[in-house]
């Protein structure tokens, strides 16, 4: 694919999140936040590949550094986010 076609998946993929994104409501977005945590998984577990190969231009590994935080984060306040739900659930005392 050229760099045209990239771009423009990029593009539409960010619309199309921001509209889904938005039409959830908070009631859903926690256990929706936690599901994400597996996604986020697979993009870390890709991006770690990627920063792994020495052949590849550093670009690469600097867009892949980046994905690996961002993934990282992502993963990290999800987990946050569902010890938070769960401790709602449990009985006091």
């Amino acid at each position: 694919m050229g760099f045209v076609a990239l771009l423009t998946v990029f593009v539409l993929a960010i619309f199309v999140g921001f509209e889904v994104i938005t039409k959830v409501p908070p009631t859903l977005h926690t256990p929706l936040m936690s599901g994400s945590n597996a996604i986020s998984g697979i993009t870390l577990v890709g991006a770690l590949i990627l920063a792994g190969q020495p052949d590849l231009p550093e670009a690469v590994h600097v867009i892949s550094g980046v994905a690996v935080f961002f993934a990282t984060v992502n993963v990290v306040g999800g987990f946050v986010v569902t010890d938070r739900m769960l401790r709602m659930f449990r009985k006091k005392g």
